[in-house]
C-alpha cells in the first residue's frame, strides 16, 4: 500500500435487494463505486465473504487491504452477522460504541454498524438498519423530522443532537405488492416515464379527503376509476403510488410527525426522494433534501469516532 492509500477505506451499504460499495478517501470523497443487485436475499448459502471479495477485488489489487465499514441489512438476522439494536435516544457515539469488527481471511477487517430500536413505539418496539447511518451522515445538530423513503419508510425525529424516536411505514411494500400481485396488476400498464399528473391526482384524492379514514376504499377506487373511464390503464400505477405515499403523509400527520408549514428533511439515494418531495410540498411542507451519500458520511463519522477511541482501530 502506498502512502496515498493509507486513509482509503471501503464503505458498504448492503441491503436486502442491493449491494453498494464505495471507495472513499480520508476527506470523505468517493473515489469509485460498485453497485449490483446482489442484496443479502440473493447471496447463496450465506457466502457473503465471497460476494464481497469478488466485488472489491480490483480495489484490493490496486490499493491492498483496506478497512471496511458495513451498514444496512447485512448486519441483520438474515445477513452476515446479527448486530444488536441500540435504543433511542441515540447519537453517533452511542452507535459507535456497539459496532463489531471481525477479521477477514486475507487479514483485513470489516466493521458492522448496529441498527436502532425505538422501544416507545406502539405496539411493539420499532427497528431500523442502515437508516441510522444515513441520519448520522445527514447530521444531528438541527432539530427536525427526517423521512427516509424505502420499502419500509422511516420517519425519525432529531432533537438535542440525538435521534430521539422513529416510526416505520410499510408504504413501499404495500405499493409493490398491490402493483405486482393484486387485481390491479392485471389491468395497469407501467408507463416508460412517471406520469406526475396521474400521481398528483392520487395524492389529491387522499389529501382532500375529509373523512377520518379511507385508504382501503381509495385502493379499490383505482379499479372503479378504470371501470368508469376516469383512469386509463397506463395511469393506474402512478395514481396508486400517489394514493399510498399520500396516505403515509396523512397518517404521519395524524400521529404528530408534522404540522402544515413545518420543514422536514427527505433523505435517500433514489427516485423516491423526488416522489416524497412532491408529496411533502403538496401537504404544505418545506422539504430539504439530504445528500444522496449520507450513508457514506455516516459511516465515516462513526469510523472517525472509532479511530479516536483507545484500543479500537
Amino acid at each position: 500500500m502506498t502512502s496515498k492509500d493509507i486513509n482509503l477505506r471501503i464503505v458498504l451499504d448492503w441491503g436486502t435487494t442491493s449491494f453498494r460499495a464505495l471507495l472513499v478517501d480520508g476527506a470523505g470523497a468517493i473515489i469509485d463505486r460498485i453497485e449490483s443487485e446482489q442484496g443479502i436475499q440473493s447471496v447463496q448459502d450465506g457466502n457473503f465473504i465471497g460476494v464481497l471479495q469478488s466485488a472489491i477485488a480490483p480495489w484490493r489489487q490496486q490499493h491492498g487491504v483496506l478497512p471496511i465499514y458495513a451498514a444496512g441489512m447485512i448486519g441483520s438476522r438474515n445477513g452476515w452477522i446479527e448486530m444488536p439494536y441500540v435504543a433511542t435516544p441515540a447519537d453517533e457515539n452511542t452507535v459507535a460504541a456497539q459496532v463489531r469488527t471481525i477479521r477477514l481471511p486475507d487479514g483485513g477487517t470489516i466493521t458492522f454498524i448496529p441498527g436502532l430500536t425505538d422501544r416507545s413505539a406502539y405496539l411493539f418496539a420499532d427497528v431500523m438498519r442502515g437508516e441510522e447511518t444515513q441520519l448520522v451522515g445527514f447530521g444531528l445538530s438541527r432539530d427536525i423530522t427526517a423521512v427516509l423513503p424505502g420499502t419500509h419508510a422511516k420517519w425519525a425525529r432529531i432533537e438535542n443532537s440525538q435521534i430521539t424516536r422513529f416510526q416505520t411505514f410499510v408504504t413501499g411494500e404495500v405499493f409493490g405488492t398491490l402493483s405486482r400481485y393484486s387485481f390491479l396488476a392485471k389491468i395497469a400498464k407501467k408507463p416508460e416515464a412517471p406520469d406526475w399528473t396521474a400521481f398528483l391526482r392520487g395524492v389529491d384524492a387522499v389529501r382532500n379527503d375529509r373523512r377520518a379514514a379511507g385508504l382501503l376504499t381509495h385502493l379499490f377506487a383505482v379499479r372503479t376509476g378504470w371501470l368508469s373511464g376516469n383512469l386509463k390503464p397506463e395511469e393506474m400505477s402512478d395514481y396508486l403510488s400517489g394514493l399510498v405515499v399520500a396516505s403515509e403523509f396523512r397518517e404521519a400527520k395524524a400521529l404528530g410527525w408534522f404540522e402544515i408549514g413545518d420543514t422536514i428533511a427527505v433523505i435517500g439515494d433514489d427516485d423516491l426522494v423526488d416522489v416524497y418531495r412532491r408529496v411533502g410540498e403538496s401537504f404544505g411542507l418545506t422539504v430539504i433534501l439530504g445528500d444522496p451519500d449520507c450513508a457514506v458520511q455516516g459511516c465515516l463519522a462513526i469510523a472517525k469516532i472509532l479511530h479516536h477511541t483507545p484500543g479500537v482501530s
